[in-house]
């Protein structure tokens, strides 16, 4: 199927059921009863676990197939999202227009820093990555406030010029988002009883996105271009000595994940326009890390499983307070109600990041492959169970 192999055609099929799926997959529990506080199944978050994803796989070609960690890839993040934003206010609201420029400028943007971060390797490199991003980030916070507006960050107005669309809607507000009339915003909810199943328009342009990606990053793993990027990680130092120049390679990764992550900037600012200095942070380009090594580095769906499980935390376990701890535990005597609730609340809300870190450190000590390693787990488990002989059959080898 489009020129996979069948276990790729499964892995791309996997992915297309979970994004279609996905209002259904997310919110497994009745709106009204107290589990619904873990359902995920609302649009901005599903359009979060997305435009995420892509930029973990964007970032995974790079970190996962030549072994090169870099720190500053939220710079092409943000630059994306600048883009898109500037392309809302001088072109028109529709989306395409918006992506395009977002990916292009970030592939430029990226080639620049590539040339000259990729003259190092190892832990230069990447602080040369870093170095390079927050020297972004200060460039769009101060600096460059003209382009980027400073702290307050870069937003659609009233004056906007809009060249093929109109800068007020005719109730003298600020136009929305579109694909070709549909609105990014545009949801349909769907009351199946004590469930709420919500469909947005933004959630599955930008799912399709993700598809498009994916399949494209299957196409770069299983080419010769790919195979070439993994020997780089192997041994560098041996392809040198080929004769072989593995910067041009190196820097075609470089480009090519900056341009991933330019799409996911621009998606953020087509479902949301605004772009602000804090999507540049080094913070940012720490989380795309902990991502891809969380789902799998150098796996195709790892990185997606990453970009999901870190935000499903971030935005899920942030909301769990102090109220929602006393409903849970309210069964128990008051003493112990109170003791419970003040064990717990050090692991949400406010104290997520430590639940998270825990579980990073788990899944780095018993995982080394990350998430995905856990289902190859189960599932040879499972095929081990499924093979074994059932109590008094014959077996068909000698016993040892």
């Amino acid at each position: 199927m489009l020129g996979l192999n069948k276990k790729d055609s499964t892995l791309l099929l996997i992915v297309a059921a979970m994004v279609l799926l996905a209002p259904f997959i997310l919110n497994p529990f009745p709106a009204d009863s107290a589990m619904a506080q873990f359902n995920a199944g609302y649009p901005d978050l599903m359009q979060r676990f997305v435009i995420f994803g892509i930029f973990a796989i964007g970032f995974n070609i790079l970190f996962g197939l030549t072994g090169y960690l870099s720190f500053g890839h939220a710079a092409f993040l943000g630059v994306g999202s600048y883009s898109a934003v500037w392309m809302f206010k001088l072109l028109s609201m529709n989306v395409i227009p918006a992506i395009l420029l977002a990916v292009l400028v970030s592939g430029v943007f990226a080639l620049v820093i590539g040339f000259v971060s990729l003259r190092r390797t190892g832990i230069y490199f990447s602080i040369l990555t870093l170095a390079f991003a927050q020297m972004s980030f200060n460039l769009a916070y101060s600096v460059l406030t003209p382009i980027t507006n400073g702290e307050t960050g870069l937003q659609l107005t009233l004056d906007d010029p809009r060249i093929l669309g109109v800068s007020a809607t005719a109730d003298g507000g600020i136009p929305v988002t579109s694909l070709f009339g549909m609105e990014m915003r545009s949801t349909f909810t769907l009351d199946a009883g004590a469930w709420l199943f919500q469909f947005n328009t933004g959630y599955y342009f930008c799912g399709a996105v993700l598809l498009l990606a994916f399949y494209l990053a299957i196409r770069i793993f299983r080419s010769p271009f790919g195979l070439m990027l993994r020997a780089i990680k192997s041994n560098r130092t041996r392809m040198n000595y080929t004769g072989l120049n593995t910067k041009p390679y190196a820097l075609a990764a470089f480009v090519i994940s900056g341009m991933y992550a330019g799409l996911a900037g621009g998606l953020m600012a087509s479902m949301d326009p605004l772009a602000g200095a804090e999507r540049m942070q080094w913070t940012a380009s720490g989380e795309v890390v902990l991502m891809t090594i969380l789902g799998g580095a150098g796996t195709l769906i790892g990185p997606v499983l990453g970009a999901g499980f870190i935000k499903y935390f971030e935005n899920i376990f942030s909301k769990i307070n102090e109220g929602v701890l006393h409903q849970w535990f309210s069964f128990l005597p008051d003493g112990v109600e109170n003791g419970a609730v003040w064990v717990v609340e050090h692991f949400v809300g406010p104290g997520w990041h430590l639940t998270l870190g825990l579980l990073f450190m788990l899944v780095v000590t018993f995982l080394p492959g990350g998430l995905v390693e856990g289902g190859q787990r189960i599932a040879k488990l499972f095929r081990r169970k499924s093979t074994e002989p059932q109590d008094g059959a014959t077996q068909s080898h000698p016993a040892e």
